[in-house]
């Protein structure tokens, strides 16, 4: 089939997207690959399309589909999109993602090669020829301009020839292959989807959920994903099935989404503004009376489904001891992470036991307590290392829930005093040059008991200096706010030759500390804080699991700062230093990347994007597995910066 043919079918409605295909991912180099293939008349692969009845066919966008047989793209959206957006001077009417994508695509007529536009270096260009203009008019406009500046005109007539060449890319022929007969369902399209995506990217069971609701309602993807933007704007990302499985918990008692395909669209509906409401009060309780206020620090976020459904359920406010003790039960799962593993399944045990409102909380909180022998926190617990580790947000928490002062100023850094998003800052009390200069490893550098939270001035303030040194000038200065962060007040401990003793001291000290924080949310009920009979077996470790990668030493942390300054004098956004990849489902950490851009060099734009110096093979794997491209030498990253985003130009 033509290309043009596609997209007239895209027009006239012959041809869709199916409403389970995700949104357009593709970036400012793969569309423009996709063209200099194209126009080489290189193969870019065939099309597989679903061939079914137009009033039975789930679709996206708003768009009306054709009477009859229409074909649903179930591989090729990306280019199908690219090549229409160009062509088209717009994006199609299923379009789902970012249109710079797509916009200011140029063809150098001389050279014949394509970029997206840069006014220093094509602005009163003829040469430079956009391509959407191009396709949309035909050669006519461009040829005055090219005779005006061509000093061999002998040579115009191969430059329109190149222009006409490029117009005929819509004649290119895409070989399309057809899913049909009445026998394909909808679960069967979509495990052909699976097997063929070319991305690899599978369909979850949540996006088959989704496009059987939104064949009934297909405004639903668009409103859940306005309200994950205004989650966004508040500091949490979470994605489709995570609200899916909270409107789901909410509307069925259920984790399993094949619950929700008996429901209807009115259903549906309800059941998103029930689940929102009970979401947003639950991230109030978080926030307000825990302090962890934004994504870092929400571990357990597979939690909030569960309270959801008991929020919901109980349809008012909660008095002072019931919010307290559901914040308990959601503090002992995050920190022992409940829902790492085997989600739906531990889901499904907990709405099972709060199915019953009265007793409820005691039967969750209870049914951990035999999981883990007690849920006393013991100082073991702070023996991880890394911002990442699950052990972190308890850390934010005690600062920011108890009587933490900030060594500069001798201020409390309590939330109500600070507001949302406050820019409190992670502080190494013992610096990590100093540490690694005398042989620590890079575990211990980052051990969590390294750790504090300073506004940012203080921090600055602190700088290099070591704890033996500032120690005494804070102390002398703001009496007390040493121990306001659980400080171990032996002097001989602020030594840097006594770093693992004073480790050991301070994990002890915010332990006691967070028991005392969790029998305040008990209101003195404290049964559940003591440990089992001996006869219980050991209790499983809550520690937090393995953490890859990290940067390893104070020269090649200045390695990776010299290339987040550089990036910056280029225009360019810079990476996030010692970045915590975890995982998208359930918030474990995973590994720490040296330095990485998640969004991409241009956010939305481009590829993620890792900087890993001195890394396993392992700690590489995971990032390219996870669709970053990595780079393992700060020359290497410069060359790619300087190949993509500065010789190509960044955009408009």
């Amino acid at each position: 089939m033509k290309i043009s043919t596609i997209l007239d079918y895209i027009d006239s409605g012959h041809m869709a997207l199916p409403e389970f295909q995700r949104g357009y991912v593709w970036s400012r180099k793969q569309v423009r690959e996709l063209f200099d293939s194209l126009y080489r008349r290189h193969p870019v692969g065939g099309l597989l399309v679903w061939a079914t009845q137009s009033d039975e066919a789930g679709y996206r966008g708003g768009g009306r589909l054709a009477a009859g047989v229409v074909k649903l793209l179930l591989d090729g959206q990306q280019r199908i999109t690219s090549l229409y957006g160009v062509a088209r001077g717009c994006p199609p009417e299923f379009f789902d993602g970012n249109p710079q994508a797509f916009n200011g695509l140029y063809f150098h007529v001389g050279e014949e090669t394509f970029s997206f536009y840069q006014p220093k270096r094509m602005q009163g260009d003829p040469l430079w020829i956009d391509v959407s203009e191009l396709m949309q008019k035909g050669t006519g406009d461009f040829i005055d301009p090219l005779l005006a500046v061509s000093e061999d005109k002998t040579k115009i007539g191969d430059l329109i020839s190149r222009l006409s060449k490029l117009i005929e890319i819509k004649e290119i022929e895409l070989h399309v292959d057809e899913v049909t007969g009445t026998d394909k369902s909808l679960d069967i399209v979509v495990d052909i989807f699976n097997r063929v995506n070319s991305g690899g990217t599978k369909l979850s069971k949540g996006d088959l959920a989704l496009a059987k609701i939104c064949a009934d309602w297909p405004e639903g993807r668009s409103q859940m994903k306005a309200q994950l933007g205004i989650w966004q704007k508040q500091g949490y990302n979470f994605n489709l099935d995570w609200l899916l499985r909270s409107v789901n918990t909410v509307l069925t008692g259920e984790a399993k989404f094949s619950y929700l395909h008996e429901k209807s669209a009115e259903e549906i509906q309800e059941g998103l503004k029930r689940a929102i409401k009970a979401v947003n009060t639950a991230l109030n309780m978080i926030g307000g009376r825990l302090g962890l206020d934004h994504d870092r620090v929400l571990f357990g976020r597979f939690a909030i489904p569960v309270m959801a459904r008991y929020l919901d359920q109980r349809n008012g406010p909660l008095d002072e001891r019931e919010r307290d003790k559901l914040l308990f039960w959601y503090f002992q799962a995050g920190m022992r992470g409940r829902f790492s593993g085997s989600t739906e399944t531990k889901i499904d045990q907990d709405l099972a036991l709060i199915e019953e409102m009265e007793g409820g909380l005691d039967r969750i909180i209870e049914h951990l307590r035999l999981g883990y022998g007690g849920l006393r926190v013991e100082s073991g617990y702070f023996d991880a290392w890394s911002l990442g580790a699950r052990f972190y947000p308890v850390l934010y928490m005690l600062t920011r829930m108890g009587e933490a002062k900030d060594w500069g100023t001798g201020l409390p850094l309590k939330k109500v005093l600070l507001g949302h998003m406050n820019k409190l800052e992670a502080h190494h009390i013992f610096p990590k040059s100093q540490l690694y200069s005398r042989g620590y490893n890079r575990s211990e550098v980052n051990a969590l008991g390294n750790f504090c939270f300073l506004t940012k001035d203080t921090n600055l303030s602190i700088s290099n200096r070591l704890p033996e040194e500032y120690f005494p000038e804070i102390e002398e200065k703001h009496e007390g706010a040493l121990q306001s962060q659980w400080i171990p007040m032996d002097p001989e401990l602020w030594r840097i030759e006594n770093y693992r003793d004073f480790l050991e001291a301070r994990r002890v000290l915010l332990a006691e500390e967070t028991n005392a924080r969790l029998a305040e949310l008990l209101h003195g009920d404290t049964q559940w804080l003591h440990r089992l009979s001996a006869s219980v077996e050991e209790p499983p470790s809550v520690a937090s699991p393995e953490v890859i990668g990290s940067i390893s030493s104070e020269e090649e942390e200045q390695e990776l700062e010299a290339l987040n300054t550089w990036i910056e004098e280029q225009g360019l956004p810079q990476g996030q230093l010692a970045y915590a990849f975890a995982d998208e489902e359930t918030g474990e950490q995973k590994a720490v990347f040296d330095l990485a851009w998640p969004e991409g060099i241009q956010p939305g734009l481009s590829q993620p994007v890792a900087v890993l110096l001195n890394e396993s093979s392992d700690v590489i794997a995971l990032a390219s597995g996870a669709g970053y491209r990595c780079f393992t030498t700060p020359t290497d990253f410069r060359r790619y910066v300087e190949g993509e985003f500065l010789l190509q130009g960044q955009g408009v």
